[in-house]
């Protein structure tokens, strides 16, 4: 049985089941790209950590999924910060504690990635690299050095913290405290030593913003600092927020090459995949 073409198809040579395999193709493309965009604007999008101002939770070359619906959503959750959304919908305030994506002042246009340690009305201050909140010091006791290894990813902030393990693998060694916040919420922080930042002035979060600092204490711009492009971030507007980070999908310690697939797996840091927060 031969296939019947229709007469103007025959005249213009052109074939019709092309033509519908043509059009299924982009109605795919558009349905997939859609699909995408409304998965990373309201539900999950991937971030990456460039630097170590959130060691030892977080390593220069974590990759990470930031949950978009925790706070609530606004313009920085549309890519490229689309003013699509009038203001803030569905806001919901961080807790002390949380470790926050959000686009850091005063530009408003890079993601930063920060602890969140003061909420509106808190008194923040730090003396002696510790900080007190609210007139009472968070208290924070001296746990095990932390370790990393040394790599493309990691070099140690000075000689007096290079070190090796035992089996000749050289690390970066820091000295490592556990911070407790009031409510029982524990996480890991680094001080390095006697920093200008070690000492501050008080702090009054006002309504509607946050004070946000990194874990890696001595090597952090953070709410410690005014909001100055590149060097500081001041107190940040809870309306900067992006999303919380919630687990770690893949981390490398940067000595992979294009050019070299086994390194792809060779520098792959596979023990923190699934770290959650």
């Amino acid at each position: 049985m031969t296939e019947t073409v229709p007469a103007e198809a025959a005249k213009t040579g052109e074939n019709p089941a092309k033509e519908e395999k043509h059009d299924s193709f982009f109605v795919f493309l558009i349905k997939t790209v859609l699909i995408v965009l409304v998965f990373r604007t309201f539900i999950f999008s991937p971030f990456n950590i460039p630097s170590e101002s959130m060691l030892p939770r977080l390593e220069n070359g974590d990759y990470l999924l930031a949950s978009k619906w925790s706070y609530g959503f606004s313009r920085y959750s549309m890519p490229f910060s689309v003013p699509l959304l009038p203001g803030r919908i569905f806001a919901d305030q961080p807790e002390r504690g949380d470790v926050v994506i959000f686009k850091a002042p005063p530009g408003n246009d890079v993601d930063y990635i920060k602890r969140v340690i003061g909420l509106p009305g808190d008194q923040i201050q730090v003396r002696g690299g510790q900080v007190i909140l609210n007139g009472e010091p968070i208290p924070r006791k001296r746990i095990a050095d932390f370790e990393i290894e040394i790599s493309d990813n990691t070099r140690c902030y000075a000689y007096e913290f290079e070190a090796r393990r035992d089996d000749g693998t050289p690390v970066c060694r820091y000295p490592q405290y556990r911070e407790t916040l009031p409510g029982g919420r524990s996480y890991n922080v680094l001080d390095l030593g006697q920093t200008p930042q070690d000492d501050t002035g008080t702090y009054i979060v006002p309504e509607g913003d946050m004070f946000l600092m990194g874990d890696n204490r001595d090597n952090s711009l953070d709410s410690r600092f005014p909001p100055i492009e590149g060097q500081g971030i001041g107190i940040v507007p809870q309306a900067n927020l992006v999303g919380k980070a919630t687990i770690v999908m893949f981390s490398t310690d940067g000595g992979a090459s294009w050019f070299k697939p086994w390194t792809w797996f060779t520098a792959a840091r596979w023990d923190r995949i699934g770290g959650t927060f």
